[in-house]
């Protein structure tokens, strides 16, 4: 036993094992671990300065959760605009032609007040929004 004494404090002083993994190693209980080391002077300042040094990873590790969080969100948000952009852009073109927009140029651009007609196989105006003489009632589409 008094080799395991050794090889203990070895292990947790020297090679910084935890407890549970030196009783793995030796093939003892955790508590026959503690109980050794808690005989050791060294013991309650190694376990303190133990106890910080986890904090400081922890912390450290949330800190790069959070960064790493906060880029994926900025990209995110930085595509959306790059997309929103060119979307804009794109109409801009379309919008600024001088020869008159198609039925379904304006379709695309007005999609919510078009619902879909299987039978007629087209885009029909929904009446409740109240149509301009300007707007098709209805847009067939071509295949």
């Amino acid at each position: 036993m008094k080799n395991n004494k050794d090889t203990i404090i070895h292990k947790y002083f020297i090679d910084k094992l935890k407890p549970v993994e030196i009783a793995k190693e030796l093939n003892i209980s955790k508590s026959a671990v503690t109980q050794v080391l808690q005989k050791d002077k060294r013991y309650q300042k190694e376990k303190i300065k133990r106890i910080e040094q986890n904090k400081e990873n922890h912390n450290e590790k949330t800190k790069k959760y959070i960064k790493n969080k906060r880029e994926v969100i900025k990209r995110k948000k930085d595509k959306d605009t790059i997309d929103l952009r060119n979307m804009h852009n794109q109409a801009t073109a379309e919008l600024s032609k001088k020869k008159r927009l198609s039925n379904m140029a304006y379709r695309n651009w007005n999609k919510s007040a078009f619902t879909y007609n299987k039978k007629r196989n087209g885009y029909e105006f929904r009446k409740e929004l109240g149509r301009s003489y300007d707007v098709p009632k209805f847009i067939k589409v071509e295949v």
